[in-house]
């Protein structure tokens, strides 16, 4: 058996949170479920170390995130650093600090619900998933920001994350979308002329390219097992990669309408489970996929395991530390791709909400975003991306030495990088994947919904899997359960 290597890719973000068990009983109301989930989360105490914190010096602002996937002292630290640099310039007493919450996505939802509810921890700003917006508001744990905080460089579906009940409660800080990544290098070896994947459209395209890559008689590339892999582990990489079919098959239709009422038919649900079972079909998916998270399924791939991988934008960096230009290709991902990232928000219970404004409109200025953008991001604004005068100020100069660089103090970022100092991929790849993107279901109940769906899902991955039609009846029955409708 493979001894598979664990790379861990962001701590906050899209599908970090494993589902375990499923949520029975028909909630009435949000208010009861999310009574029911806050007292489950919290179970009287702390969720963990480090699960909640207490000012430090008499002003502290204290922003409450997941780990940042640019490393120790990465650029959201660097951003604060600058804030609080203008802060002294201008003798204010004010700063901002950044905690990092330890744990999965799921472990950091509990804990900024338990904590935000007790009052348990002094936080002011805190860095949410997309999909948990709804769920603060709803539970009046964050607070209504001005509409203002978002104007129209937002790009526009994600824009739209930072809303519930038509109200601004968030605001967006940096983004994600599925991608795919494939080795070129394997597709030449295979004889694929154009290895430019930019425009193919369709799961069945990329079928043929992975039957190209291990037709009869030629020699495949050392370690090469499967065509491709991606994340369907039981957590809610299994839901992004279920609603990203889901919704392919169904022409962008979601699940819930935009005040989170169950709106599928168990006739969209069949079509979507066909869709699902048909991408991971054991022929073309890498076994050890319906295991995987993201660290483990970009250590498979950059292992040479696989020709593709559907992952997220900061695995594009990651990837190019060990992958020149001339292996690696990334290309939007056919059919429809799941919009992710995280969006600030004001704390309900902060004593410093002016001057907590003040740092979130710093945090997702053109600047700041352009500096995301810079460091391996998704950046929210498209001036970002389209701008060459919007620039970074505040961080390191994009390839110059950094802590981590060489002795001869060449950098140690090999990511690709375009004229003007953006990742080489950005404007012509991420910008449109983020343009297009679909959401998750937006609903409070998001956190019952992921755990029914992922868990339905599951069984598809079973020795003895149901039929399309007898699965989809039973998804949309307990669906229907921890929904309304």
């Amino acid at each position: 058996m493979r001894r598979r290597r664990r790379a861990h890719g962001p701590g906050h973000g899209p599908g970090h949170g494993r589902v375990h068990g499923r949520v029975h009983g028909r909630v009435h109301g949000y208010g009861l479920a999310l009574a029911l989930l806050l007292t489950a989360c919290t179970g009287g105490g702390p969720a963990g170390p480090g699960a909640t914190v207490s000012p430090g010096a008499s002003g502290d602002i204290v922003v409450a995130s997941g780990r940042d996937v640019t490393g120790k002292g990465g650029i959201r630290q660097q951003l604060i650093d600058a804030w609080n640099a203008q802060q002294d310039r201008e003798h204010s007493d004010v700063h901002a600090r950044l905690v990092e919450l330890p744990g999965s996505a799921d472990q950091q939802r509990s804990q900024l619900l338990g904590a935000l509810q007790s009052g348990s921890a002094q936080y002011d700003v805190v860095n949410l998933d997309v999909t948990w917006v709804p769920e603060f508001a709803a539970a009046h744990l964050i607070r209504p920001l001005p509409d203002t905080l978002v104007d129209a460089d937002v790009i526009k579906s994600v824009a739209s994350t930072a809303r519930w009940g038509g109200k601004l409660y968030a605001v967006p800080f940096n983004s994600d979308v599925g991608l795919l990544y494939y080795r070129r290098d394997y597709l030449k070896q295979a004889h694929v002329q154009d290895t430019d994947l930019s425009k193919v459209t369709a799961w069945r395209q990329l079928r043929d390219l992975i039957d190209a890559v291990e037709a009869p008689g030629r020699s495949r590339p050392k370690g090469y097992e499967k065509g491709w892999t991606t994340q369907l582990g039981p957590y809610e990489g299994r839901t992004v990669n279920g609603i990203e079919a889901f919704l392919s098959a169904m022409d962008g239709a979601g699940l819930t309408d935009e005040d989170g009422r169950y709106t599928a038919t168990v006739q969209q649900l069949t079509d979507g489970l066909a869709e699902l079972r048909a991408r991971t079909q054991g022929a073309y998916t890498l076994g050890d996929a319906v295991r995987s998270d993201e660290g483990e399924s970009l250590t498979d791939f950059a292992d040479g395991r696989t020709a593709f991988l559907r992952h997220w934008p900061y695995a594009y960096r990651t990837l190019h530390q060990s992958l020149s230009d001339a292996q690696l290709g990334v290309a939007p991902l056919p059919g429809r791709a799941v919009l992710g990232g995280q969006n600030l928000a004001l704390a309900g219970s902060s004593q410093q909400a002016d001057k907590a404004r003040e740092l979130i409109r710093f945090l997702t200025n053109k600047e700041s975003e352009r500096c995301l953008l810079d460091a391996g991001f998704a950046a929210t604004r498209e001036s970002a991306y389209t701008s060459d005068d919007v620039t970074c100020g505040v961080a390191r100069t994009p390839g110059a030495a950094s802590p981590s660089a060489s002795p001869s103090r060449e950098s140690a970022d090999r990511m690709p990088r375009d004229d003007h100092g953006r990742p080489a991929y950005a404007r012509t790849i991420l910008l449109p994947a983020l343009r297009r993107a679909v959401q998750r279901p937006r609903t409070p109940l998001y956190g019952a919904f992921t755990q029914t769906f992922a868990t339905e899902l599951g069984r598809l991955f079973t020795d003895d899997p149901p039929g399309d039609a007898e699965l989809a009846a039973e998804l949309d029955k307990e669906l229907r359960k921890v929904l309304p409708g």
